[in-house]
């Protein structure tokens, strides 16, 4: 027996001891039941245990990236939420704290979306993980991510061209509406005038709408869509937003949206987009990538 499972059976017994006090002597039910009379008075003092005491402290950090999700966030990306926060607790204690205490991943987000009499997902995964293009505009990503305020939550949605991996697009609101990613792929629009460009999102309810896909009609963008519950689809959009928060976000909370929203555009333009040195691209900027394409 497992030392959690055993003082889960001696925490039984206390309890059980503490039932029937008014029956029994405590010294002679301890002796029936092989548990130590201090180890019982000193559990009244404090019936939790050290273990079960952390846990409800995670439980309350857990409740928070589960509702600032809204819902959508199983235990593998609240655990990743967890360890950017400095949380040391593992993906395996995250998942069971949250199956009891009964949080689970509503799939109304990123699930996928049907077309009536069809068992198939109405936008394909047509970039099946080809995150290496060969020339730009020929494949985006786009993704939605959440920044803490005292005024609320700030969402974030971002474009990203997968050739040079440059931010081309993005937009921030207080809400998580369809004329967020729209704003965002308007300005990617704007700025790169795609022709038959994939754009690849994941199933939220955004990038399902009937607004998403005349949008993308008009502009020449050919939507693609994430495998149901699989973030790796989608992993390069996750990634840099994994280096947003790691690298100038951190742990703030940023007094009012509008503060994050000019550090967010820094990062992205003046930072990310210019100077920041990417692994992916021999350990060069995505702007000093597209440069070095056009000369060559």
């Amino acid at each position: 027996m497992s030392n959690w499972r055993r003082s889960q059976h001696v925490r039984a017994k206390y309890r059980f001891i503490q039932a029937h006090r008014g029956e029994f002597d405590t010294a002679v039910m301890c002796r029936a039941l092989d548990v130590s009379r201090s180890g019982f008075y000193q559990w009244l003092r404090c019936p939790l245990s050290d273990r079960a005491v952390e846990d409800q402290r995670l439980l309350g950090l857990i409740r928070t990236a589960y509702t600032t999700s809204h819902g959508i966030y199983g235990a593998r990306r609240i655990f990743l939420d967890l360890r950017e926060a400095g949380e040391t607790c593992s993906k395996h204690r995250v998942a069971r704290i949250m199956r009891t205490n009964h949080l689970r991943a509503r799939y109304g987000y990123r699930a996928p979306r049907y077309a009536t009499g069809s068992t198939s997902p109405l936008t394909p995964n047509t970039l099946q993980r080809g995150f290496t293009v060969s020339r730009p505009n020929r494949a985006w990503v786009t993704d939605i991510t959440y920044v803490r305020t005292w005024e609320g939550w700030l969402y974030l949605a971002v474009v990203m061209d997968l050739y040079s991996r440059r931010i081309v697009g993005w937009s921030t609101k207080p809400t998580m509406t369809h004329d967020l990613v729209l704003d965002a792929t308007l300005m990617a629009v704007r700025r790169r005038k795609p022709k038959h460009t994939l754009i690849h999102s994941d199933q939220g309810s955004q990038f399902g709408s009937d607004a998403w896909r005349r949008f993308c009609h008009e502009h020449h963008l050919e939507p693609s869509m994430s495998r149901r519950g699989n973030c790796w689809d989608n992993a390069v959009a996750e990634s840099f937003f994994s280096s947003l928060k790691k690298e100038r976000i951190k742990k703030r909370i940023y007094t009012t949206r509008a503060m994050a929203t000019a550090e967010i555009d820094d990062y992205i333009d003046s930072f990310y987009n210019r100077t920041r040195r990417h692994s992916h691209l021999s350990g060069v900027s995505p702007e000093a990538f597209e440069a070095a394409s056009n000369r060559a």
